[in-house]
């Protein structure tokens, strides 16, 4: 992992304080990518046993995010950092309650596949794994980009999610087909969409992430512009450094 170019600070335990935290929040983005990974395995090879031990390993990440919340509320009361160390702490506080919450979003889906999908659910579960495939490798790429803070790659990502985004409503067209040519497969096609939501949903946390990359680099709030206000505004000086 890459450091980031950090002021450096006359307390050399500010500086070990701040590395720690940033090296905490990479070991929770990896574990809520392993949770990820196996939810969406274990849904669609209908793995009971993967599926409980993701519902299980829930808790580590809900405590992982707790103990990283605590040591940031720590430096901020006895460190009083300011400029570019303060938007990194902000920036980890906000970072890893997007990865609670994509967390939660595998243990659901694990809830799923462990009470609601059968055998003959397997045609519909194709789809959603790619989708579940796609937002993976989205985590993946914005925690790299996290640990850089690589606004570059930040940008590349957040337009990613046009493509989880168009995936998603082409499952949606052919769940709907489903429960049209067939009632009976409504229940299950409930299911499958709620799911498909769910996943749908971890590519817009991981842009929410990207925004909190421009935040850090750039100082400024990108949230709630989207579309050509956004793609403008990223598009001036997007090699910044933080000051």
């Amino acid at each position: 992992m890459e450091s980031l170019n950090l002021n450096k600070h006359i307390s050399g335990q500010f500086n070990a304080e701040l590395e720690n935290i940033r090296t905490q929040v990479m070991t929770m983005g990896g574990m809520v990518e392993q949770q990820l990974s196996d939810a969406i395995l274990a849904m669609h090879n209908m793995d009971a046993v993967l599926a409980q031990q993701v519902i299980d390993g829930d808790h580590k990440v809900n405590m992982m995010e707790v103990a990283i919340d605590e040591a940031c509320v720590r430096i901020i009361a006895k460190r009083q950092p300011t400029a570019v160390d303060l938007r990194l702490v902000m920036a980890i506080i906000k970072t890893i309650s997007e990865l609670e919450r994509i967390g939660d979003v595998a243990e659901k889906i694990s809830r799923t596949a462990l009470e609601k999908f059968t055998v003959q659910h397997q045609p519909l579960l194709v789809n959603l794994e790619s989708l579940g495939r796609h937002t993976i490798e989205m985590l993946h790429d914005v925690l790299d980009a996290f640990a850089r803070m690589d606004i570059n790659a930040a940008i590349d990502i957040y337009r990613e999610d046009k493509k989880v985004d168009q995936e998603y409503e082409g499952i949606v067209r052919q769940l709907m087909t489903y429960m049209m040519e067939d009632p009976r497969t409504i229940p299950s096609v409930l299911t499958a969409l709620f799911c498909a939501r769910a996943i749908e949903r971890i590519g817009d946390r991981c842009q929410n992430i990207c925004e909190i990359i421009f935040y850090f680099v750039k100082g400024q709030d990108f949230r709630h512009l989207g579309g050509d206000q956004l793609d403008k505004l990223l598009a001036v000086d997007s090699s910044v450094k933080p000051e």
